[in-house]
């Protein structure tokens, strides 16, 4: 027997969801909130999100901490469609469900008709090597591709045929396939190769230190890969990176017998840097020709970002940003002969320019892009000629996150963007007329949304507190046409505690916005332990407006053994404007600090909270952040667990800690001011240091430096490595990781 009564916890879906995709019944838009205003935006205790609870009178299944770790993502996972996508540029959609491939018309009766099984796909002529259904790219109605992993092929639903198209080596890496040409470039192992009617080529033959196609400058600044194809494929251009005088790292293979050093290439900040270069391959000729970036000087004191081909073939645009990340210039060159064609814009800001995203050329006005920018605050659309010219831009007060495409007139671009309230992602329609700007997803959430081919419809998967996923076709006016998807709640029958997201009040009076995650038989008479959960670097946002509200369920697990989980996101954290994120500039930790004590002083005034059992974790940015609470406010935690932590920003990479720090020759005090070993003498409760012994991203030498202070100054910290792990532990081991951490917390606290 079940009760239903109100309290502040968050719905947990007591409707029945929709049990098959196949329905025909057109279901009622489900609208949690009323439209935002003022006083939600300032005062939502996401309480915004009080509802209707279930109270389960018999005992609920209690999660080990094994399904906590490796079942958020299986067998808890919501329900959810597979390969949901649109079928090329049309308004028809498909999905796969248990080896068939199924599709629906958005227009008509909302019926979803069979189009193949694995089990017909395997009797096509050419299908025969099929083992299980592969991951589907419609190019038309008919016709679709997939990769194997060593090879292209395409399938053809009218003539029942599986071509392969394009077969590659089993050693390639950073594939780049060319649809309509048919031609794949990538690496192996430094160099870069083409293959053009099934015939391999190498590009470049270079030696040791000369890395050409892969992504360079240690994937900041928006660079995600490099390689990169021209429109219709006769040119390439790619990132080649001469990294002769980065210095080398080792790290140590430990499974070999004796062990063996294996060298990376790591620059510090402060250090030399890589050498960077744009090539540009033509397929005809088999020439290739160099981009004069820097006005054709070889140094490290640029970074070569935001690589994009335009439009007609023949020109490429580099976002030329300079070392100390202040002044930046988008150029376009010449791709036959490598000079520089002109400067079509600059932006300029005394911490940092941090141009993210390439420019989206605009279908049916090949001389014309969408450039995404920061510079008025908040990162808004600027539409620009190719010679330069302004042609207009959106002006939001929140942050676009996401490019997601052009209507086929060109009249229209989508993005996904924050909006009023910057827990959440909804898609926005932009008019590339007058850069109005209309929300196309009406529901508060996290989405993920696809548009169709017309620009008239969208596939919008979405998730908050209360909502595990749904999965709709909207209108572009928002209107709902059909419900493919509303998933019933996974943890039904399972305790994982209470969710609640609300403000709190920064001393500059901006919102600071939390997650609170209580037993589900939360007592408020009781007092309970409390463990914080930070991260607070850029980049990053750990609280949203999502299922379970961004927490990892282990945190869940942890809330039902008798604690309060608390995660606050502070000032440098994502989606928040620039200002909000560039306060840290110069001075890593001071401010994000400050922010995490307003947490703790809040959670110190509930009379549900025992403030004399407060533990604190955190990874990466977080652990800087745990050590830096343990030994700079060591009156606040009992307990602190720090997993690969940044000790000392000097020993941290040149692309990111420079941005953020400037180098330590220009910076000497605030490198010193973060440098946790100066602190070491303060800590007073008990320090749990983790770290990845292959650890690539924070090098284990921040441990061992932070070590050794311990025992030059006889101060006890406890310390655990996890051998054959980089930058995290994932895998089975993840398991052994928070065990290891949970445990630690308890056992100490409860001392």
């Amino acid at each position: 027997m079940r009760t239903i009564h109100v309290n502040h916890s968050p719905l947990l879906m007591t409707k029945d969801s929709i049990q098959s995709i196949f329905t025909k019944k057109n279901h009622g838009q489900l609208s949690i909130f009323s439209p935002p205003n003022q006083m939600m935006k300032k005062h939502i205790l996401l309480a915004l999100l009080t509802g209707l609870t279930t109270t389960v009178l018999f005992a609920q299944k209690k999660l080990t901490i094994e399904e906590a770790v490796t079942g958020q993502f299986r067998q808890y996972a919501p329900e959810t469609i597979q390969q949901l996508s649109w079928m090329g540029k049309s308004d028809t959609y498909s999905f796969v469900r248990n080896d068939s491939v199924f599709f629906g018309k958005v227009k008509g009766k909302g019926i979803t008709s069979l189009l193949t099984t694995l089990t017909d796909m395997k009797k096509w002529k050419g299908g025969e090597d099929l083992k299980s259904m592969p991951m589907i790219h419609w190019l038309s109605l008919e016709t679709f591709s997939y990769d194997n992993g060593t090879a292209v092929f395409v399938g053809d639903l009218k003539s029942q045929t599986i071509s392969k198209v394009c077969a590659y080596p089993s050693d390639a890496e950073n594939q780049e396939y060319h649809e309509a040409t048919k031609q794949m470039a990538f690496t192996r192992e430094n160099n870069l190769f083409v293959l053009v009617n099934g015939v391999e080529k190498a590009i470049t033959t270079n030696k040791t230190d000369i890395v050409s196609g892969q992504s360079i400058s240690r994937n900041e600044y928006g660079i995600t890969k490099g390689i990169f194809w021209s429109p219709d494929g006769s040119k390439l251009a790619f990132y080649q990176k001469d990294e002769s005088n980065v210095t080398n790292y080792p790290l140590i293979d430990y499974k070999a017998v004796p062990a063996q050093v294996k060298n990376i290439k790591y620059p510090m900040a402060g250090g030399k840097s890589e050498l960077v270069s744009v090539g540009v391959y033509d397929i005809a000729s088999g020439k290739t020709t160099f981009l004069q970036l820097n006005n054709g000087k070889m140094d490290d004191q640029f970074y070569a970002t935001n690589l994009t081909w335009g439009a007609d073939n023949k020109t490429v645009y580099i976002a030329h940003l300079n070392r100390g990340t202040t002044d930046m210039k988008f150029i376009s060159y010449d791709a036959a002969t490598g000079k520089e064609n002109k400067i079509l814009f600059t932006e300029h800001d005394d911490r940092w320019v941090e141009p993210l995203f390439p420019a989206y050329f605009i279908p049916n006005h090949p001389e014309q892009f969408v450039w995404l920018s920061n510079r008025d605050g908040y990162t808004n659309a600027y539409v620009y000629s190719t010679v330069g010219a302004s042609l207009g831009q959106t002006k939001l007060n929140f942050d676009i996150t996401e490019f997601l495409g052009f209507d086929l007139t060109g009249e229209n671009a989508y993005v996904m963007a924050t909006g009023e309230i910057p827990t959440e992602s909804l898609c926005y329609r932009i008019s590339l007329k007058d850069m109005s700007t209309t929300k196309v997803t009406p529901s508060h959430g996290v989405h993920h949304t696809q548009i169709s081919g017309s620009g008239q419809f969208v596939i919008d998967q979405f998730s908050n507190l209360t909502t595990p996923n749904k999965v709709d076709i909207l209108s572009i006016d928002g209107r709902l046409v059909r419900n493919l998807l509303t998933a019933k709640n996974p943890y039904e029958g399972v305790a994982i505690g209470q969710t609640e997201l609300f403000t709190i009040k920064a001393k500059d009076g901006s919102d600071l916005w939390c997650r609170i995650i209580k037993p589900s038989n939360f007592d408020p008479n009781k007092k309970y332990p409390v463990v914080v959960y930070v991260y607070g670097g850029p980049h990053a946002q750990m609280v949203t407006n999502s299922f379970l509200g961004g927490a990892s369920l282990w945190m869940n697990k942890m809330a039902e053994d008798g604690y309060i989980i608390f995660t606050l996101d502070n000032h440098g954290s994502a989606n928040r404007g620039k200002e909000f994120q560039q306060i840290i500039h110069k001075r890593l930790g001071v401010q994000e600090l400050s922010d995490q004590l307003i947490g703790v002083d809040w959670l110190k005034k509930q009379s549900f909270v025992d403030a004399k059992r407060m533990a604190i974790h955190g990874w990466s940015f977080g652990g800087f952040m745990t050590t830096s609470m343990m030994l700079r406010y060591p009156d606040t935690f009992k307990v602190g667990v720090a997993g690969g932590p940044v000790i000392d920003w000097s020993m941290y990479e040149v692309m990111y800690g420079e941005r953020y720090m400037d180098t330590p020759q220009e910076n000497p005090d605030g490198y010193k001011e973060a440098d946790c070993t100066n602190y070491i003498k303060n800590l007073k409760g008990d320090l749990l240091m983790i770290h990845g012994v292959d650890d690539d991203v924070v090098v284990m030498q921040h441990n061992m430096k932070f070590l050794k202070a311990a025992v030059d100054n006889k101060v006890q910290v406890d310390f655990f490595a996890y051998p054959g792990h980089a930058h995290n532990v994932r895998g089975k081991d993840r398991v052994h990781l928070i065990t290891k951490i949970v445990e630690y917390i308890e056992e100490k606290l409860a001392e």
